[in-house]
């Protein structure tokens, strides 16, 4: 190996990492950070530390790419068209994030004459699966380096040992200990480790990094309204902007009325449970305003059939298979489906709440002269439901009947 491209937040794990690669395999290191949003709290000194932690380790060629437009675009808006939840909770927001990390690290490798590529995923997480299957569906004969999985570092003591041995600086805590574990970009933040470990105790308020507390947050709702087109949010209060854009003013919306917290244990993918700390601010507001338009324009069974196959879809996505061709089977039915989500939705956000409180699309399939309560003037004849309803019991009714013969039901 001579040249490898390493995915570097400048974070305790990757900074060790790079040394540890220059010392281990004594080959070229090539750096590639993905501005996706993760450092908007503080300006952008997030990144600029990064690049400026890769000089000092003698790295020569520095990528940091910002990415948050393609993010949202090409990643985050087409899960949400399938109103995706793993395990019923969570919005994926690390998991999202992952393929196109994956995606640039095996171009910048094509593009520098890297032979290797290598992430800070330990051996016990989901994303060494998550960054290991998007390489090798990307360039299957990419030679991946796992440092988890190869050095005497096993544990966070030792880590920081290293740390210290070779003069790499740690970020310390509020409390001044090394950090639990963040991840965090323009759909979410994540927290896990240490204080987080025992699922029975609830999360210090300063874990959290996105949201105030609902428990803090104005006594009187925040109204808004999204606009949709073919399934993606296009304005919010009428005003259109960019995906990336359109995310970063419903965080704002969300963190201002402690929108979006979850704490969860969940089943990761290499068998093991583990409990997170997750803040989804504006992607919370974008399930419920999503789900809030295809009510109004989709098909019942097109939206039924959709909702069947939400779990399979989040689990490949929070499993890894991005590049998978089932992966991109199921996005094609799914954006097949969006042809007519378009509208507005309006919405009221009220201590840790997001609700819809109104729609309205030209491609509505609600009819008011139908489902009214008053003279739909001959629009549904209620005298058909008697035929209806009885093909419906015909099974049923053969099946008492032969329960009743002593036959079984």
């Amino acid at each position: 190996m001579k040249k490898v491209v390493l995915a570097y937040s400048g974070g305790l794990d990757t900074s060790v990492i790079l040394r540890w690669l220059q010392t281990t395999y004594r080959c070229e290191v090539v750096t590639f950070t993905a501005d996706l949003g993760q450092s908007v709290e503080d300006g952008g000194a997030e990144l600029a530390s990064a690049r400026r932690k890769a000089e000092q380790a003698g790295v020569r060629e520095i990528f940091v790419e910002d990415l948050r437009e393609t993010f949202v675009r090409d990643f985050v808006f087409p899960m949400f068209r399938a109103n995706t939840l793993y395990e019923g909770q969570y919005l994926l927001g690390t998991s999202i994030a992952r393929p196109l990390i994956a995606q640039r690290q095996i171009e910048i490798a094509g593009a520098t004459g890297a032979d290797a590529v290598a992430h800070g995923a330990t051996g016990k997480g989901n994303d060494q699966v998550r960054f290991e299957l998007a390489y090798y569906a990307l360039n299957p004969d990419v030679r991946v380096i796992a440092p988890w999985r190869e050095w005497e570092l096993t544990s966070r003591t030792r880590l920081l040992e290293f740390a210290d041995a070779h003069q790499i600086p740690v970020t310390r805590d509020k409390r001044g200990d090394a950090p639990f574990s963040v991840d965090a970009n323009l759909l979410h933040s994540s927290s896990e480790g240490k204080i987080l470990e025992d699922p029975a105790l609830p999360p210090d308020e300063m874990v959290f990094q996105r949201t105030i507390s609902p428990l803090d947050a104005p006594d009187r709702a925040t109204l808004l309204t999204i606009d949709f087109e073919a399934g993606d949010p296009v304005a919010v209060d009428g005003a259109r902007l960019s995906p990336a854009a359109l995310l970063t003013r419903l965080n704002a919306l969300g963190r201002a009325n402690g929108i979006g917290r979850l704490d969860l244990v969940e089943n990761r993918f290499v068998g093991m449970k583990s409990r997170g700390i997750y803040e989804t601010p504006g992607g919370t507001i974008l399930l419920a305003a999503h789900r809030g338009i295809e009510s109004i324009t989709l098909d019942r069974e097109a939206g039924h059939l959709k909702d069947s196959l939400m779990p399979r879809y989040a689990s490949l996505i929070y499993n890894g298979f991005w590049f998978s061709p089932e992966r991109r089977m199921l996005q094609a039915l799914i954006d097949t489906s969006q042809a007519s989500v378009s509208g507005q939705v309006r919405l009221q956000l009220y201590k840790g709440n997001a609700t819809v409180v109104g729609r309205e699309s030209p491609n509505s399939l609600y009819s008011t002269s139908v489902v009214t309560f008053e003279d739909d003037q001959g629009a549904y004849d209620q005298v058909d439901a008697q035929g209806f309803i009885k093909l419906n019991a015909l099974r049923l009714r053969l099946g008492a009947r032969a329960g009743r013969r002593g036959g079984t039901l």
